[in-house]
């Protein structure tokens, strides 16, 4: 018994370490975006004399934080949607519906997952370019609706798990193909399109590269743009307003985490089919 105490002891003092060690950068932004910028150059100060909580109001002013964050809701939420439903479909398709070269396809879709996102950039850019797509949120909205290998697989893995009875009683009682992927399958596969939305509101949110590559005009920048800016403007002189730039920009990914945490740590794969 006392053993294991101990080894209970021992295992949460490392995770606490851990956790403390992890939070070090995170205390030194909140810390930081409440200082003035003399005081953030005077390293022995840990935390600021006086918060200056108004340098939160002036780094969104400047930077054009409105705009940024509403063209970053519009995209991430037409992603997760889109993403959401073309992974949910396809995985579907390749779950429960028999067809010649299925297997060969469904291989030859994760095999793609192997390919640098650097080696398909530039055809992919020219092909935007040639349909007049460039400074629009279209090249960064319309790809999620083709689904996500690796969301294809989450889905297809999920659906083969799916007792056959199950469907063969929604198609006696009258059900078409629609309606039992539309109301029998998606509800069984909340814990999934959980996972599928955390992950892909988190990558479209916090995404760099395709904004800058796609998007020119000011009016069209996302909040990762917009901190990419203001930190070439202002960064150097208002350090204390770039660290409150960026802990505004992040918060929703952080509530987010804090709120489905537990989608994180178990996948719930096989959750929604009990009895």
């Amino acid at each position: 018994m006392k053993r294991s105490t101990a080894y209970l002891v021992y295992i949460y003092g490392l995770l606490v370490l851990g956790a403390a060690v992890l939070m070090v950068p995170f205390f030194f932004l909140v810390s930081g975006s409440l200082k003035t910028d003399q005081e953030l150059s005077d390293l022995s100060k840990l935390m600021p004399e006086e918060p200056q909580w108004q340098n939160y109001g002036e780094a969104l002013d400047m930077m054009g934080f409105w705009p940024a964050l509403a063209n970053t809701t519009v995209i991430t939420t037409l992603c997760v949607v889109f993403q959401v439903i073309s992974s949910s479909m396809i995985g579907y398709g390749f779950a429960r519906y028999r067809f010649r070269g299925r297997n060969a396809l469904f291989a030859i879709m994760l095999a793609t997952m192997m390919l640098p996102a650097q080696v398909t950039m530039i055809p992919v850019f020219l092909l935007f370019r040639s349909l007049g797509w460039i400074d629009s949120f279209l090249p960064l909205v319309v790809p999620a609706l083709f689904g996500s290998p690796f969301f294809v697989f989450m889905f297809r893995q999920f659906f083969l798990q799916v007792p056959e009875e199950l469907l063969e009683a929604a198609r006696i009682d009258g059900a078409s193909a629609w309606m039992i992927y539309w109301r029998l399958m998606l509800p069984l596969s909340m814990p999934v399109i959980a996972i599928v939305a955390i992950y892909t509101f988190m990558f479209t949110w916090n995404d760099f590269m395709a904004p800058l590559i796609y998007l020119n005009s000011p009016d069209n920048r996302t909040l990762a743009l917009a901190l990419n800016s203001f930190s070439g403007q202002y960064g150097v002189e208002h350090r204390n307003l770039l660290l409150a730039a960026s802990f505004v920009t992040m918060l929703p990914c952080i509530v987010l985490f804090f709120a489905a945490q537990k989608y994180f740590v178990d996948t719930g794969a096989t959750a929604g089919l009990k009895g």
